[in-house]
């Protein structure tokens, strides 16, 4: 079993199960807190920029509850955005202004009738302490192209100037650890 956790509109096909607090047609189930499922019944676990959107004392239960329907073995994969490249943008770039980081880093969209913004950023080291602090291993960065859902084009693909994946910046902190 595959989930796409706080999938929004991105619909990864049949083979994926899609969950988001949003209100879409393929949508399996909304709450991305408390999953519906076995213990250790799930293959992989994928976050594209959702995390972000919970502090770190409520995303350490949110991790917990997602660890307990991951198999052993299985992958948790998160992408968030990057601190460390948009600020390293900030300094280096003259194209690169203060809007370019205000979106990624303080991020808001509606949910319901409420809106909701980024409550936390990451850099590698944070987002590992974390992960480990959870019970996770083997964290590493992944590299989006070599995943089975490349060819969904998501904020893990988001890159400065926008769009350009040839050469332009990775501002997303894409990042995975085993179960």
């Amino acid at each position: 079993m595959k989930i796409n956790m706080g999938c929004g509109w991105r619909n990864f096909g049949s083979d994926w199960v899609h969950i988001d607090g949003g209100k879409y047609d393929h949508l399996d189930y909304h709450d991305i807190c408390v999953l519906p499922f076995e213990n250790e019944s799930v293959d992989i676990i994928y976050a594209s920029h959702v995390i972000e959107y919970f502090n770190r004392t409520e995303l350490a239960e949110m991790l917990d509850e997602w660890k307990r329907v991951l198999k052993p073995g299985a992958i948790l994969r998160v992408a968030v955005p990057d601190f460390e490249a948009l600020a390293k943008l900030y300094v280096a770039e003259n194209d690169f202004t203060l809007d370019n980081v205000v979106g990624p880093l303080f991020g808001q969209m509606p949910m319901g009738k409420q809106t909701i913004y980024h409550r936390t950023v990451y850099d590698f080291v944070s987002l590992k302490k974390v992960l480990l602090e959870s019970g996770f291993h083997g964290i590493r960065k992944f590299e989006w192209r070599d995943t089975d859902h490349a060819h969904h084009d998501d904020h893990s693909q988001a890159y400065f100037p926008h769009m350009d994946k040839v050469s332009g910046t990775l501002v997303s902190l894409n990042v995975e650890g085993i179960k």
